[in-house]
């Protein structure tokens, strides 16, 4: 399969929707942006497609909680289809509002009988905070970010903090390899715990981060871009080459 397809799902309130499909698109990759009522409508919509990714926003302003209705949407309604495209073999990204939702829909780890082990939360700021920061990649079994050891991305959030149940749950997920995005140790920008930056499931085929890597995806993007080293492409590129490349 020369050009894998995305679906780039989106909601009231998601806005990064067109960035992210500019992005799949550079990388070599068919984006179609769909809005959730449709795949509601019609899940067997998602078959045709190999990546899913889910953009940053607002979904649904943030009611309740960030990504807690679009994440309840996929839970009570959208779990078998979802479940199905992941037992695939395929991609599935989620994107700041998308990491959100991912990780409340229990689409990043299963829930146990006393529900979901891992969550983000408000920055300790208490404010939404838009910056970039410096980050560090452990994700020799993330497919995103195979070949990838630092970069810089912006970020644009108020509830990016990961937290978990407990310590135990963190060494959990630390030794199953799925904290596998962190901030630098001056970077953390609201508090997460360890640093966590980005997750994913067990297989490395599913990943949510907060920073944006489709707004890195031109050298110019960077707001001190003329003063750094030209390269051809951000460094956000590289996350949706990875994902592309999984299937060409």
């Amino acid at each position: 399969m020369s050009q894998p397809r995305i679906l780039i799902l989106r909601a009231p309130g998601t806005n990064c929707d067109a960035e992210t499909a500019f992005a799949f698109e550079a990388a070599g990759g068919k984006p179609d942006v769909l809005h959730l009522n449709r795949l509601l409508e019609s899940p067997q919509l998602a078959t045709d497609y190999q990546i899913l990714c889910i953009p940053g926003g607002f979904s649904y302003g943030d009611d309740v909680a960030a990504g807690r209705i679009f994440a309840n949407q996929i839970r009570h309604h959208l779990a078998d289809a979802m479940q199905e495209f992941r037992a695939a073999g395929k991609l599935v990204l989620g994107i700041c509002n998308g990491f959100q939702v991912l990780i409340k829909s229990g689409l990043l780890d299963a829930d146990d009988a006393h529900g979901p082990s891992a969550s983000l939360a408000w920055n300790q700021s208490h404010r939404y905070i838009d910056r970039w920061v410096d980050l560090q990649a452990s994700g020799a079994n993330c497919v995103f970010l195979a070949g990838i050891e630092n970069l810089t991305l912006p970020i644009a959030h108020a509830e990016g903090q990961f937290v978990a149940r407990d310590e135990a749950t963190l060494d959990r997920l630390e030794e199953a390899g799925q904290l596998v995005l962190r901030y630098t140790a001056d970077s953390n920008p609201n508090g997460s715990a360890r640093d966590v930056a980005g997750m994913s499931d067990a297989s490395g085929r599913v990943f949510g981060l907060m920073p944006h890597p489709e707004r890195f995806i031109d050298p110019t993007h960077h707001p001190q871009w003329t003063r750094m080293p030209v390269g051809k492409e951000g460094a956000g590129l590289k996350l949706f080459r990875n994902a592309v490349g999984y299937f060409s």
